[in-house]
């Protein structure tokens, strides 16, 4: 029996367009959202899926489907079938951080074939940075055709990545920032990263920040028209819209929602002119990784991430 491509897609969407173009090889979807909450650098172990179904369920509500969780990665599980695997992830931090767990699952058991990468980004003649459910047919296909190879190199660095991921100092990423790398998009992502702890000054991470702008230089009419301008301009975090809904309830203090729209209220302003920190009012207990938001602080004139005071002793 000829061996098939393994290709591992970043979600359903992605997935039904493989499928629609008749990509042949077997599909493994991935679901998940690493980017927030706790997890452990071994991908896929039972104390694994008990941290992602109790963040997933205490943060959104959502029930982790073990069994088709299970079902999906049970396709690594048979290499011999595969002749290549690639990896369908794109530009943003939300793939990125994903990227690096199936990598590092795929090295944790010991699978040697092939890895290639397909990625979008920045597009020839385009102003804005495409995810690969919104290339055409034809800019997939190219994508396609000009997948990457990773290097034994290349598959270190992210397993490397991932272990920093998981641990308790991601002051650790800042010399992989100026590295150059196969990743052509991982630098801005890790710096992406390191700016979602809170500013040291406000107390807003830039996420956070930037949301607060966008109600200052727009009429915004409603939370659901706030969300749609979030979502537009994020750069390169890739959030969902559960992500950044919920960055916006927390972010209620510092606006005022009446029937003609959403203002700014005096917190709001202080809070972008950096009079005021505002951490402990936003009682946001997120985890990235291994380390908790509130736990650190980023200091933009050292661009690196402190302690917070109340956690430095």
């Amino acid at each position: 029996m000829a061996k098939k491509t393994l290709h591992i897609t970043n979600g359903d969407s992605l997935t039904d367009y493989l499928n629609e173009l008749d990509i042949t090889g077997e599909k493994l979807t991935w679901q998940e959202m690493l980017c927030e909450g706790s997890t452990q650098s071994v991908v896929g172990s039972d104390a694994f899926l008990n941290l992602r179904t109790t963040f997933l369920k205490d943060f959104y509500d959502i029930e982790l489907d073990i069994d088709e969780l299970k079902k999906e990665l049970n396709k690594l599980n048979n290499p011999e079938k595969y002749s290549e695997i690639v990896l369908w992830f794109e530009y943003d931090l939300f793939c990125h951080i994903n990227m690096m767990a199936v990598i590092s699952m795929i090295q944790q058991q010991k699978i040697e074939l092939p890895i290639y990468l397909v990625c979008s980004g920045r597009i020839p003649g385009e102003k804005n940075l495409k995810g690969l459910s919104e290339l055409t047919t034809e800019q997939l296909l190219n994508h396609y055709k000009n997948k990457v190879k990773l290097k034994p190199d290349d598959i270190q660095l992210v397993v490397t990545l991932w272990g920093i991921y998981c641990g308790k100092d991601h002051n650790l990423f800042k010399p992989y920032i100026i590295k150059s790398s196969t990743f052509k998009y991982l630098s801005n992502c890790l710096k992406a990263h390191l700016e979602r702890f809170p500013d040291h000054k406000s107390g807003l991470n830039i996420l956070e920040r930037n949301i607060l702008e966008i109600i200052k230089d727009n009429t915004i009419k409603s939370k659901n028209h706030l969300l749609g301008y979030a979502i537009n301009y994020q750069g390169y975090y890739g959030y969902g819209d559960l992500q950044l809904s919920r960055i916006i309830e927390e972010l209620n203090i510092f606006f005022n929602e009446k029937a003609e729209g959403i203002t700014l209220n005096r917190k709001g302003h202080e809070a972008l002119l950096g009079t005021h920190n505002f951490s402990s009012e936003l009682h946001n207990n997120m985890v990235f990784g291994g380390v908790n938001k509130f736990n650190f602080q980023f200091n933009s004139a050292e661009n690196k991430l402190v302690k917070t005071i109340s956690n430095a002793y």
